[in-house]
C-alpha cells in the first residue's frame, strides 16, 4: 500500500489536529477543519489504510486516530517545514539571551532557561566539554608554611585552583621548582591527556619535591583536572509537564521527574548524540526512561568548536516545527553572545 498525496495531506492534518489538541481525531474533524476536498467517507477510509501501515493508532477508548512514532518521525523528516521565526521574535530571543549574563556558564543556563520559557517544555543546555582545552601552566601560591593554592590555566583562560594542605613545610624554592617542572611537563597538553600522565619520575632525585609532590600536590592537581573537564547539566521548566495533558496522571508525572533528576545518565545519553540538530522520538531512545518521549538536541559552539549541546525533553506530541526553529536560533547565537560577553569583561 502506496503512501499517496492524499493520504500524507491526511496524515499531516491528523499530526497537526493532535498536536494543536491533544484529542484522538476523527474524519469528521479533518473533513470539517481543512479544506481536503473529499468526504468525511473517504477520510475514514484513508485513516483505516493509514492505521494498516503504522502510522496512525485507535484508542480503545475513542473512534479517533493518533498518530504514531513512525508518523512523527515521517513528519519531522519529510512533511515538517521550517518554521521562520518573526525578526521581532528574535529579538526578543537575543535580549533575553544576554540578560544579565556575564561569562559563558551563565549564557549557558541563562539559554536553557529561555529556551524552557519559549516551548513550555522542559529544556536543558550541557556547559561546554573542556576534554580538549590545553594546559597553559600551573602555578603553586603559598598561603602559609603548610598550605598553598595549586593553580592551573588553560589555553582559553580557564582559572581552576584547589587549595592543598602539605605534610611538611615548603619552601617557596620548592614551590617553584614544582610549579616551573609541572608546567613544562603539562604544558600544552589536553586536559585529558594530563590526567594520564605520570612526571613523578621528574623529581626522583629531589627527596622533598618527590614526597610533596606524591603525597600532596598530585590529588590535588588530579581532583582540579578533574573539576576542569566535569560537564555541568542545567535545567529548567520541569513544573512544565503540568500543563501537559500526556502528564496529567499523577504516576505519569512521577516517573518522568524520577527520570529527569538521574542528572548523570541523562548527560551521558546527551554527550552521545552527534553534531547539529537531533530529534530522537519515543522508542528510538535507547533509555527506557525516555521511550514515551521525544528529545530534540543542537550543538552549538564557540569559535567555531563544537562545546555543548542545548535542548528539550517533552512528549512526542511536540510541535517539532517550532521547537527545532527556536532550539537552532539560540544555538547559533550562544557563539555571537559568548563574544559580546567577552568583549564586555575586556573593556
Amino acid at each position: 500500500m502506496d503512501l499517496t498525496e492524499r493520504k500524507l495531506k491526511i496524515l499531516q492534518a491528523i499530526i497537526a489536529d493532535f498536536v494543536r489538541t491533544a484529542e484522538p481525531v476523527g474524519s469528521r474533524t479533518i473533513s470539517r477543519n481543512y479544506d481536503l476536498g473529499v468526504s468525511p467517507a473517504t477520510v475514514r477510509n484513508e485513516m483505516s489504510d493509514l492505521e494498516e501501515m503504522g502510522y496512525l493508532t485507535h484508542p480503545h477508548t475513542s473512534s479517533g486516530r493518533v498518530p504514531s512514532e513512525k508518523a512523527y518521525r515521517l513528519y519531522v523528516n519529510e512533511m515538517m517545514g521550517k518554521k521562520e521565526l518573526t525578526p521581532a521574535e528574535k529579538d526578543v530571543i537575543a535580549k533575553k539571551l544576554l540578560d544579565n549574563v556575564s561569562e559563558l556558564d551563565n549564557l549557558i543556563e541563562r539559554a536553557a532557561q529561555v529556551l524552557s520559557e519559549i516551548t513550555s517544555l522542559t529544556a536543558f543546555a550541557l556547559s561546554p566539554g573542556k576534554e580538549q582545552e590545553r594546559l597553559k601552566y600551573v602555578n603553586l601560591i603559598p598561603i602559609d608554611d603548610r598550605t598553598v593554592v595549586l593553580m592551573i590555566v588553560s589555553d582559553t583562560g580557564e582559572v581552576s585552583n584547589t587549595t592543598v594542605r602539605l605534610d611538611r613545610p615548603a619552601s617557596d624554592d620548592t614551590l617553584r621548582v614544582l610549579a616551573k617542572n609541572m608546567t613544562y611537563n603539562y604544558a600544552g597538553k589536553t586536559l585529558s591527556e594530563a590526567l594520564k600522565l605520570d612526571i613523578i619520575k621528574t623529581f626522583r632525585e629531589d627527596a622533598e619535591a618527590m614526597a610533596m609532590y606524591q603525597n600532596n600536590i598530585v590529588p590535588g592537581f588530579i581532583r582540579t583536572l578533574e573539576d576542569m573537564l566535569n560537564v555541568n547539566l542545567y535545567m529548567d521548566g520541569l513544573t512544565n509537564i503540568f500543563s501537559i495533558p500526556e502528564y496529567s496522571d499523577i504516576e505519569k508525572a512521577r516517573h518522568f521527574f524520577e527520570m529527569m533528576s538521574r542528572k548523570e545518565e541523562i548527560t551521558r545519553k546527551l554527550i552521545g548524540t552527534d553534531d547539529g540538530i537531533i530529534v530522537t522520538i519515543g522508542g528510538e531512545n535507547q533509555e527506557a526512561e525516555l521511550c514515551d518521549c521525544s528529545v530534540v538536541t543542537a550543538t552549538y559552539h564557540v569559535d567555531g568548536k563544537m562545546v555543548g549541546k542545548l535542548g528539550v525533553i517533552g512528549p512526542t506530541r511536540m510541535k517539532y516545527d517550532e521547537v527545532t526553529s527556536v532550539v537552532e536560533f539560540l544555538t547559533d547565537n550562544i557563539s555571537k553572545a559568548f563574544m559580546i560577553t567577552e568583549g564586555d569583561e575586556n573593556e
